[in-house]
């Protein structure tokens, strides 16, 4: 290998660890603010951790979907900064904001009215009430969530993550203020209980959307984008680009997240206390997994920013350390659930009294089953974020419904259900469905990386 292409290796490590520093905190804060929830709820009981777990994974659903969708503002933009030219950042991020709106009517219209769904698949009532009761307080800041998002994207796609990490430290700050006013009555507030959770969500979302557009605005450095001028003024050649690339990648995250969505309702047909110990477990495994879906990001905008200088080695090369960076990680976090189980479910209750030893005893069982999917989860989101930054998302999404749904969830329901193994049956069909996606994305990048580099498309000196 010549000194140039080592030192656009180095090069790339350097400014991928950087990028994703930032990223992977944000996605961790905003985990967190469901992290801290289920930690509030679970002082309130096994039945309000159960309503918490039904409702979040309905929310969570439309939640990543959009995020998915949305997720092409960071391609587009990216490539545009890497060629240098402004204007297609500005009509981007427009559409994005029009994008939005077209993502959160419907996700609210179905949330608000959730409960006959959860009860043709026979949920429990009790359970039911209280998910519904939740959603309907959440539902209120999904769209400055849709918002919030397109922003956020924006300003990782030109290198500046750090202030969308520190709006959400402050946005987890808030959330932990409001849930203990709202669910417990503490401030002069009224004790609202599980219900008080989704106020407080709706509260830290409308917070963040703010937060970024007042940065937004008044750093001169975003003035050349000019990102809120004409915000009305509909681009249909824009928002078609960003359909084009947005729609598979919300597809393929709709795709994982229903698969496991599907898998907490089917765990919820066993009883509120499996879905109980199913929300601590796949709360774990969430947490996690927000490291290399930050990692993903950074590639993605590593990918298509050195797509827009036309380097292509270094475009392949962002994405290979990316796969490497997110696979070491899910390796720590694989040991830790195989080490220490107790210790983690202990963060969500107190597992040594009877009351909750039979939800702490499963959800230790579940922690040793999510060891093994960490590492294929970790692996498969960075190749996605890969494939993302050439803005190849198509063929990723039918690999992703041929993993998921075609052998993940068969595999679930025969595991869980067929053989009777319960809930960890069914989580060993979410270990097989990520095992196949993570081998034929890996592979798909692998492939596209050198056809490009055999092309030769690099302009001479590129590094």
């Amino acid at each position: 290998m010549n000194r140039t292409r080592l030192h656009t290796l180095s090069l790339e490590i350097r400014e991928l660890i950087l990028l994703s520093g930032p990223i992977v905190f944000t996605q961790l804060g905003q985990i967190s603010n469901g992290f801290v929830d289920v930690i509030m709820v679970g002082r309130l009981g096994p039945a309000d951790l159960a309503g918490v777990a039904l409702g979040n994974a309905t929310y969570f659903l439309f939640a990543l979907i959009g995020i998915g969708v949305l997720m092409a503002v960071g391609p587009m933009v990216s490539q545009a900064y890497g060629a240098e030219e402004p204007e297609p950042i500005e009509r981007t991020v427009r559409q994005a904001l029009w994008l939005g709106v077209g993502l959160a009517l419907p996700a609210f219209c179905i949330m608000w009215n959730a409960a006959p769904f959860w009860t043709i698949i026979r949920q429990d009532p009790a359970t039911i009430e209280l998910a519904q009761d939740y959603l309907r307080a959440a539902v209120w800041g999904f769209l400055p969530f849709m918002w919030f998002n397109g922003f956020r994207n924006f300003v990782e796609a030109i290198s500046k993550p750090l202030p969308v990490t520190l709006i959400i430290v402050c946005g987890i700050g808030l959330n932990i203020v409001a849930n203990y006013g709202l669910m417990f009555g503490n401030f002069g507030l009224p004790r609202l209980g599980l219900v008080g959770t989704g106020w407080a969500t709706t509260m830290v979302n409308c917070f963040m959307l703010m937060a970024i557009m007042i940065y937004i605005k008044i750093r001169p450095y975003f003035r050349p984008y000019r990102v809120f001028s004409r915000l009305w003024q509909r681009d249909f050649q824009y928002l078609k680009e960003l359909l084009r690339i947005g729609l598979p990648v919300g597809a393929s995250y709709g795709l994982e997240v229903t698969l496991f969505t599907t898998t907490a309702f089917l765990v919820g047909t066993l009883g509120p206390t499996p879905l109980a110990a199913h929300q601590i477990a796949i709360q774990c495994a969430a947490v996690a997994f927000m490291v290399p879906l930050g990692i993903g990001i950074a590639t993605s905008v590593r990918v298509g920013q050195n797509i827009g200088r036309r380097s292509i080695f270094a475009a392949a090369s962002a994405g290979y350390m990316g796969m490497g960076l997110a696979l070491l990680f899910m390796t720590g976090t694989a040991l830790l659930f195989l080490l220490a189980p107790h210790q983690v479910v202990g963060i969500y209750m107190a597992t040594e009294t009877a009351a909750n030893s039979e939800t702490a005893h499963l959800a230790i069982r579940l922690l040793g089953v999510a060891a093994f999917f960490q590492l294929f989860d970790g692996l498969q989101v960075a190749a996605q974020g890969a494939l993302r930054g050439l803005k190849d998302t198509r063929i990723p999404m039918l690999l992703c419904f041929v993993a998921y749904w075609l052998i993940g969830l068969p595999s679930g329901v025969l595991l869980g259900f067929g053989l009777d193994w319960g809930a960890p049956g069914l989580w060993w069909g979410l270990v097989a469905g990520l095992l196949a996606a993570s081998l034929m994305l890996s592979l798909r990048f692998v492939i596209l990386s050198r056809k490009r580099l055999r092309s030769r498309l690099d302009t001479p000196g590129a590094r």
